[in-house]
């Protein structure tokens, strides 16, 4: 019991009224403490219902964004990564940017051992694109991971 209580005090997203930002809000994303840091294992989510705005025509980009990692210490909340998500709706950013963006921003929060970003957009103009960003911890083999991963994408 008092271990919900604890993580109670670290996220105030989850159980909370939920307000949606209208422009990119990386504050919202909230962390968590990994309860088996000895163990590598993947933590996976798929946002199949992505949006952003090209920031030359301002048209609508629709994507799938898939998110994979093996964390460290700390864990990304799914509701604040919801929130944290759909806070691109508005944000003019290339296909590319919100990628690295997104990993960037989930590297500050959480230092993960290794983690990916892809985003499989819709076709504009006849043509897809479907960026891909990753990390590993500098001098790890995750790092090597990551070198392997993108090497073989």
């Amino acid at each position: 019991m008092r271990q919900d209580s604890e993580l109670k005090e670290q996220l105030s997203a989850l159980g909370a009224a939920t307000e949606y930002k209208q422009d990119y809000a990386p504050e919202v994303l909230e962390a968590f403490d990994n309860k088996h840091p000895m163990n590598d294992y993947w933590v996976q989510f798929n946002c199949p219902e992505f949006t952003s705005l090209c920031p030359i025509t301002g048209q609508p980009d629709f994507a799938e964004i898939k998110i994979s990692y093996i964390p460290e210490i700390k864990m990304v909340e799914s509701k604040s990564l919801k929130l944290y998500l759909f806070s691109f709706r508005n944000h003019g950013a290339f296909h590319e940017d919100c990628v690295n963006v997104i990993m960037k921003d989930l590297i500050k929060l959480m230092n993960p051992r290794y983690i990916e970003v892809t985003g499989i957009f819709t076709p504009r103009g006849g043509i897809s694109i479907y960026p891909y960003a990753n990390f590993g911890q500098p001098g790890t083999k995750y790092e090597k991971i990551a070198e392997h991963r993108l090497m073989n994408h």
